[in-house]
């Protein structure tokens, strides 16, 4: 992809994460108390890319199929004729993404997300829990009132709470596997699928759940969303050790540090490189130089060729799924944005 492809892609997930934001911060201006409002609004305010409320709007127009500007994503008609707010819709996938980072860098003690304290350590633990705990619950509740007259609703929330328990299964597999010896690679992306292929899923079908479409187009458009979200977290997994911390928005290494089991770390482990003489035990701040030394090393022992092609393969895999839908330029972004998905450097 050139650099004048991504700056066109770029432009076009910017404009509807403008719309995103807008629509996000009339669901977070209606919590309170005051601390509780600020530790629920922190990482919204700190940025992020929103992808997967961007992803649900993109596949809603490419399901819709028709060319209208601006898109009346506030007021789409399913088959019924009842009309469908995608833009609440797409809020609702972003507050559970917000929730899962809030509790996740609760159990990590992570200490900085987005280039800012993370939310514990800007308030406290239990202000981060119950921020967490009323995003959860704020998204259901926009997800239930964006088609309030519309019979898809109750499939829509069934499947997002579907995935909210899958994403807790595979949190609970990646604590599991931070005191295993030995993880296998399959077990592996078994863990990844769960933990954040399941909410890219769902947020490239959520639009077609809603709108009515047929279930081989509500599986084609999950699967693209399931194997784009691996792809993603595994090109995420080689950013942590790739990237400097400045650039990351996150400690360097924090992965390798907790000892967490990733692509990487079980590849390396495989192929007989002794990751410990990298990073010790309990070093939450690796340096840059040793990060470098590390990537030297996983580079000779084939470790980052075989990572980023497997997030190459996914890739491919998730964009021929998209051969269902019909043919325009939103189906065409949603191919694109996957292949930005690991090209990117954050």
């Amino acid at each position: 992809m050139g650099q004048k492809d991504s700056s066109r892609i770029l432009d076009a997930l910017h404009s509807r994460r403008d719309l995103v934001n807008q629509r996000l911060t009339t669901h977070l201006d209606t919590i309170g108390p005051a601390h509780l409002s600020d530790a629920s609004n922190h990482l919204f305010i700190a940025g992020g890319k929103r992808l997967r409320p961007v992803v649900c709007l993109i596949a809603a127009e490419t399901i819709y199929n028709q060319d209208l500007s601006p898109f009346p994503y506030e007021n789409l008609l399913d088959y019924s004729g009842s009309s469908i707010n995608m833009l609440d819709a797409a809020s609702s996938l972003e507050l559970i993404h917000i929730f899962t980072l809030i509790h996740d860098d609760i159990m990590d003690d992570d200490d900085l997300r987005r280039g800012v304290p993370s939310v514990h350590q800007k308030f406290n633990i239990n202000t981060a829990i119950l921020a967490g705990d009323i995003l959860y619950s704020k998204a259901f509740e926009t997800l239930g009132r964006c088609a309030e007259y519309s019979s898809n609703v109750s499939y829509a929330l069934t499947s997002l709470a579907t995935v909210c328990s899958d994403i807790c299964e595979g949190q609970a597999l990646d604590v599991q596997f931070g005191n295993a010896n030995l993880v296998s690679i399959e077990d592996y992306l078994q863990m990844i699928e769960l933990k954040t292929g399941v909410l890219f899923a769902e947020s490239a079908a959520l639009p077609a759940q809603l709108l009515g479409q047929p279930p081989e187009v509500i599986d084609a458009l999950y699967t693209y969303g399931l194997l784009a979200g691996k792809a993603f977290q595994i090109y995420d997994d080689l950013l942590d050790l790739t990237t400097p911390s400045s650039t990351l928005g996150k400690q360097r290494g924090s992965d390798l540090s907790e000892q967490k089991q990733t692509i990487l770390t079980i590849h390396a482990t495989n192929a007989g490189v002794d990751l410990s003489s990298f990073v010790q035990e309990g070093d939450s701040s690796p340096s840059e130089s040793d990060m470098d030394s590390l990537v030297e090393a996983l580079e000779d022992s084939g470790t980052i060729s075989y990572v980023h092609g497997l997030s190459q393969d996914l890739s491919i895999q998730a964009k021929q799924q998209l051969e269902i839908l019909p043919s325009n330029h939103s189906r065409e972004l949603l191919s694109d944005i996957v292949d930005l998905f690991c090209q990117r450097d954050h």
